[in-house]
C-alpha cells in the first residue's frame, strides 16, 4: 500500500511534519510514504501536555490514537504555530473538536482501513480464551503437557452477539458464519449484508442474555460509554466469552473485574482498556504499574489482554499511512478532503 500517492507532487509550500507516537515498525513506512512530498520527523513519544511544546515551529503534526488533544494541549500547539493535525486512526474521541475549531486547526483522521485486521484479531482473542491457548503455551514451555484445565468448546451451533455491524462488525460476522454460529446483532441500523448471512437484529438486552460470545465493534461515543456496564455483565451467561477490540471505554472494567472474581465467564479477550493512555504502546516492565484495576485484570487465568494491536497489520498500517499522506497533501494544496473533521477557519 505504501506509495499509493507517489504521483501527487506537493502543491504550494513545503512543510515539515512532526509525527508523535510512531512505533519502530511504522517509522520506515512513514518516512518512505512522505518521501518526495514533505519532510517528516518521527518521535516514539506520545503527544500529551508534557510533550506538546516539542511541536513548536511545526505547522503540521501527526498523532496516534493514544494522543491527548484536550484544551491545554491544543492551546500549546496553537501557540507554537501548529495549524494542522493528522490523526493516524479512525477514532477521534481523544480530540476536543470544539476547541480545535475555535483555535483554527484543520483536523483530519483516517476514515477507513482494513476491517479484516481488527475482525480477525477479535476472533484470535475469542479462540485463544476459548481453547486456553496462552495457558497451554506457558505450560509446554515448562514441558508440562497435561490437559487439565484446557477444555474448550465447539463454536459451531452456538450463538454470537455482535454489537456494531459496520465494516468491522460485518467482517467479524462473516467469520462467525463460517464457524456455523447463530448470529445476533445490535446496531442503530441493520446491515443488509449481515441480514443476508442470517443475522437477527435484536435489542441489546436480549443479545446479552442469549449470546455465548459477545464481541464489541461500536465506536466510543457518549451514548456507548460503558455500554457494557454492571447490569449488562450480570445479564450475560455465566459461561459467556466477551471480546473487546474496539475502545476500552465501552466496558466498565471495575464491574468486569467484580464478575470475574465471582467466577463468571469462560473467557475475556481485551485488546483495549479504558485507562490505556500512558500505558499501552510503552514498556512498563521495569516500573510499578499503579493501576490496580489493570493489575488485577491480568491475573485472571481466563483473561487475555493485548496492547491495542488489532489494527497492526502491514495492510492496515499501510492504508493508515497512505491516507495520512493524502490528508497532509490535501491540506498543503488547500483542498478539503473527505477525512477532514474540522476545517481551518482562516485558510
Amino acid at each position: 500500500m505504501i506509495g499509493l500517492y507517489d504521483h501527487l507532487r506537493p502543491e504550494g509550500k513545503l512543510v515539515e511534519i512532526l509525527a508523535f507516537g510512531v512505533q519502530a515498525d511504522e517509522r520506515p513506512l512513514i518516512e518512505k510514504a512522505f518521501e518526495g512530498h514533505h519532510e517528516v520527523r518521527c518521535l516514539d513519544v506520545f503527544l500529551s501536555e508534557d510533550t506538546a511544546p516539542i511541536a513548536a515551529g511545526y505547522e503540521v503534526i501527526s498523532t496516534s490514537v493514544n494522543a491527548s488533544l484536550d484544551n491545554r494541549v491544543l492551546q500549546t500547539l496553537a501557540a507554537g504555530g501548529t495549524q494542522m493535525i493528522a490523526q493516524r486512526s479512525t477514532g477521534f474521541n481523544n480530540i476536543d473538536l470544539e476547541v480545535a475549531e475555535r483555535l483554527g486547526f484543520t483536523v483530519a483522521r483516517v476514515s477507513y482501513y482494513s476491517p479484516y485486521s481488527v475482525a480477525e484479531f477479535a476472533w484470535t482473542l475469542a479462540t485463544a480464551v476459548n481453547r486456553r491457548i496462552v495457558r497451554a503455551s506457558n505450560r509446554t514451555r515448562d514441558f508440562d503437557f497435561r490437559l487439565d484445565g484446557l477444555m474448550g468448546r465447539d463454536l459451531r451451533g452456538r450463538t454470537v452477539g455482535v454489537l456494531g455491524t459496520g465494516k468491522i462488525g460485518e467482517a467479524f460476522t462473516r467469520i462467525a458464519h463460517g464457524f456455523g454460529m447463530n448470529l445476533l446483532g445490535w446496531d442503530v441500523a441493520e446491515n443488509p449484508a449481515c441480514v443476508e448471512l442470517g443475522m437477527r437484529y435484536v435489542e441489546k438486552e436480549r443479545l446479552f442474555a442469549e449470546a455465548d460470545l459477545v464481541s464489541l465493534h461500536v465506536p466510543l461515543l457518549p451514548s456507548t460509554h460503558h455500554i457494557i456496564d454492571a447490569g449488562a455483565l450480570k445479564s450475560m451467561k455465566d459461561d459467556v466469552i466477551l471480546v473487546n477490540s474496539s475502545r476500552g471505554g465501552l466496558v466498565d472494567t471495575e464491574a468486569l473485574v467484580a464478575e470475574l472474581r465471582a467466577g463468571r465467564f469462560t473467557g475475556v479477550g481485551l485488546d483495549v482498556y479504558e485507562a490505556e493512555a500512558g500505558l499501552f504502546f510503552l514498556d512498563k516492565s521495569l516500573e510499578v504499574v499503579e493501576d490496580d484495576t489493570l493489575a488485577r485484570l491480568v491475573t485472571f487465568p481466563n483473561v487475555v489482554v493485548t496492547s491495542h494491536q488489532a489494527y497492526y497489520t502491514v495492510d492496515a498500517v499501510g492504508q493508515i499511512i497512505d491516507t495520512t499522506v493524502r490528508n497532509v497533501l490535501d491540506y498543503t494544496a488547500g483542498r478539503r478532503g473527505e477525512n477532514v473533521l474540522v476545517p481551518r477557519i482562516n485558510p
